[in-house]
């Protein structure tokens, strides 16, 4: 691991005005289950370390919230999950798990409990691992992460934010502060599956979240996105293009899943062949919306 100094800003600005002064040769840490990795392989060697530790205290990064949203269709509530919250945090949370609880779920299967309790929201995106869990979880859930630089802020779609094998649209100077995921639709049913062939706390071999919205006896919203299947986390349009409209039967859901596999563009490597994760991201696929149907049908039912 190559010398760098260690900053420790005590306020928002003070980071901010930290990363617009040294750009490409600074680097975030908050929990460095990423970065710290990186940097002992020598494939990230930044000069200057910029610590995160106090502004979960100080800016509030670390908060879960419900904020109101205005939309082209009125206002909506959504969970705003601040950046420095943790995995272990947000799969505790009472608000996730009441919310958006297909969220919590995704965030339990994250690794182990140690990972969990220092990992950050903001920094494992901004990490852009393609075989992490949550991204997929978030895209189906339409989330939007929030950016802010000394000169401004900004949102961007969680889709969006990925553009390449560890790449974000993240410029030098800016950091991660916030996710906000909207409340899925009344009717809604949202599930995340992931194929491990080696231990509980390994990447998977192929992760997908997927959300049916129902109205009747018709699909009217269908979102599928994938983690371990291409250079970024992908999400399945073709899948959701097939399944729009559609009444929800077997046979639908099925050839649906089925499309996935001109979607995928996985990798040879030691979790199995480029082929077999595309065979098994069919499979994982249609599981996944089977159980999001079941859940969007109980929570019809339920009302």
């Amino acid at each position: 691991m190559s010398p760098f100094e260690y900053i420790e800003p005590a306020t928002l600005e003070e980071a901010l005005d930290a990363l617009a002064r040294y750009g490409d040769e600074a680097k975030l840490i908050a929990g460095g289950t990423g970065l710290v990795n990186l940097m002992k392989q020598r494939l990230v060697q930044p000069a200057y370390l910029i610590g995160l530790r106090r502004l979960g205290r100080t800016e509030g990064l670390a908060e879960i919230g419900q904020i109101d949203q205005t939309g082209p269709t009125g206002s909506a509530q959504a969970v705003r999950l601040g950046a420095l919250c943790t995995h272990r945090a947000l799969e505790a949370s009472p608000l996730v798990r009441t919310a958006v609880p297909v969220l919590a779920e995704t965030f339990e299967r994250v690794a182990s409990i140690r990972i969990r309790s220092v990992a950050t929201l903001g920094g494992a995106l901004a990490h852009a691992d393609p075989n992490q869990d949550p991204p997929p979880s978030l895209m189906v859930l339409d989330a939007r992460v929030g950016l802010r630089s000394s000169h401004g802020q900004r949102e961007v779609g969680i889709e969006e934010f990925f553009v390449d094998y560890y790449e974000t649209v993240l410029e030098p100077d800016e950091m991660v502060t916030a996710v906000i995921v909207p409340r899925p639709p009344a009717n809604s049913g949202a599930s995340f599956l992931k194929f491990l062939p080696q231990t509980q706390d390994d990447y998977a071999t192929v992760a997908v979240a997927a959300r049916l919205t129902l109205d009747a006896d018709r699909i009217v919203q269908a979102r599928v996105a994938l983690g371990a299947a291409g250079a970024t986390p992908l999400r399945a349009n073709a899948v959701e293009a097939a399944l729009q409209g559609q009444p929800p039967t077997p046979t639908v859901i099925r050839d649906a899943a089925a499309l996935v596999a001109e979607a995928v563009d996985p990798s040879d490597d030691f979790r199995g062949s480029a082929d077999y994760k595309r065979d098994m991201a069919v499979v994982f696929v249609q599981r996944a919306l089977d159980h999001a149907l079941g859940r969007a049908r109980a929570g019809r039912e339920q009302e």
